[in-house]
């Protein structure tokens, strides 16, 4: 059974339509790497899985069970609960500058814990300190235990980057998305922030990357996608279409 599973998902902003029914899924531990032109959909289609946007139509189930099907009605407490299954690492880092390394990773589980707990304080205790003890252990799995008391503007792009990794993290999503996630960093520290992706990969994690590197991709991807005005282009091995483009579209990407 496919962890994920994207079915016949469309989005438009006004009379634009950006997706045109997209059909993907993606087996646990399975990476995608989802790569096309500027406007062909790769970052709208990465934020209706996450439901940072609402499709117009079309179906997500993950392991089987609809957690999105257009038309029908979503309470905030479901929202809440569908994006609990995904991390969401940004281009630009997203991270609080009020908040240290440490406690940028253990926000959202600590409000989560608080929201569960209200009315334990010893069970709320606990959870905290659990929440405290995994941060740092994700600190360790990105490299940067030694900057767990620094803020984000005394840390450098890549280690911004891989902080952001570890608090997507933070919450044990089932499936970890980045929406060209080297993007904002300079080219030396590019390779920092896609070795971390490369030993998640190794941990079999469940992931989606929107990127622009190519050989990185090529590398990493059970499977890369190619998008081209909204529709899913070319899809296979990343072999197949690297190695031996079908369509004239993706060949003349693949020359520019």
């Amino acid at each position: 059974m496919a962890e994920l599973e994207i079915k016949n998902l469309h989005k438009k902003f006004g009379k634009t339509k950006v997706l045109k029914g997209i059909d993907f899924s993606l087996e646990k531990g399975e990476v995608v790497s989802i790569i096309g032109s500027s406007g062909s959909g790769k970052t709208t289609l990465l934020r209706c899985i996450n439901f940072l946007e609402i499709a117009d139509e079309g179906e997500i189930k993950v392991d089987g069970n609809t957690i999105f099907k257009s038309g029908e009605n979503i309470t905030s407490k479901k929202m809440q609960e569908m994006q609990l299954l995904f991390g969401m690492v940004f281009q630009n880092f997203n991270l609080f500058p009020q908040y240290t390394v440490l406690e940028n990773i253990m926000l959202a589980p600590k409000l989560h814990a608080k929201q569960k707990y209200k009315n334990d304080f010893k069970m709320k205790k606990e959870a905290v300190e659990n929440i405290r003890q995994q941060a740092l252990t994700l600190l360790e799995r990105v490299g940067l235990t030694d900057k767990k008391d620094n803020y984000p503007c005394q840390l450098s792009g890549g280690q911004q980057q891989r902080v952001a990794i570890a608090r997507a993290l933070a919450l044990n999503p089932k499936i970890l998305c980045f929406d060209e996630p080297t993007s904002a960093l300079d080219p030396e520290l590019t390779g920092e922030v896609l070795n971390v992706i490369r030993g998640l990969k190794n941990s079999d994690t469940t992931m989606i990357v929107v990127t622009h590197e190519m050989e990185f991709a090529k590398e990493v991807s059970d499977k890369i996608i190619f998008m081209a005005d909204g529709i899913i282009a070319e899809e296979g091995t990343p072999s197949q279409l690297m190695d031996n483009p079908k369509t004239e579209r993706l060949i003349n990407f693949l020359q520019k």
